[in-house]
């Protein structure tokens, strides 16, 4: 079953570092643009960590003893290269002890301005029967997401799925909806914009998150 999150629609500090994300000025400093990235990956990673098993625990302090609840198990965090890289960040910020997987999907753009999907790389732990998070700031088209996910679960497969994007299309989500296998997961997000180009780019969006984070690139056109 596939449940939806969309976090922006709740009153956070969550809007205010999306806000920024989109803002033209503010987003030059590529710096700050990482920064609040890793700030949503923290804050996606806590609402997350609710929904774990927790056990019970007793801890020493040098006074005495503590009963506390803690995580029964440790996900596997999983990013889409390179724009993912400080949402992923923010997410190991907090699921400290995390395993980590590392997936390499790009746009292969074609002279009729068409494109493909590519996945050409992939490290990854074992993921059999753990709960594995998928973050990438832009959910456009969907077709990367869903590329991943097929790969991820060739090598794998986790009892549970989370998918984290910043800012989603309506027909991203739809997408993914429509095209994950039926499978136990939770989509969320921080904001979904109703617009996608003919060029699969989210409008208004914010641009192209990996050129934001880390500097332009050529794009491969055959």
């Amino acid at each position: 079953m596939k449940q939806i999150r969309n976090l922006g629609l709740e009153n956070t500090v969550l809007n205010q570092y999306i806000a920024e994300l989109r803002d033209v000025n503010i987003q030059k400093d590529s710096m700050r643009f990482r920064r609040n990235l890793e700030r949503l990956g923290e804050i996606f990673a806590y609402e997350i960590s609710k929904t774990f098993e927790y056990k019970p625990v007793e801890v020493t302090t040098p006074l005495g003893i503590k009963p506390m609840k803690l995580m029964a198990e440790q996900p596997v965090l999983a990013t889409i290269l390179r724009a993912g890289l400080p949402l992923h960040q923010g997410m190991l910020n907090i699921f400290d002890h995390a395993d980590n997987a590392f997936i390499s999907a790009f746009r292969k753009h074609y002279m009729d301005g068409t494109f493909d999907i590519q996945i050409d790389y992939m490290s990854a732990p074992d993921m059999d029967d753990r709960i594995l998070i998928i973050c990438d700031p832009m959910l456009a088209s969907g077709q990367s997401m869903v590329c991943t996910y097929n790969e991820i679960m060739a090598q794998g497969k986790p009892k549970y799925i989370h998918i984290v994007s910043v800012i989603a299309s309506t027909d991203g989500v739809k997408y993914l909806q429509e095209n994950l296998p039926d499978t136990d997961c939770t989509i969320w997000l921080g904001a979904v914009d109703d617009e996608l180009t003919a060029q699969s780019y989210i409008v208004p969006g914010l641009g192209d998150a990996g050129d934001l984070a880390f500097g332009c690139k050529s794009d491969s056109i055959v």
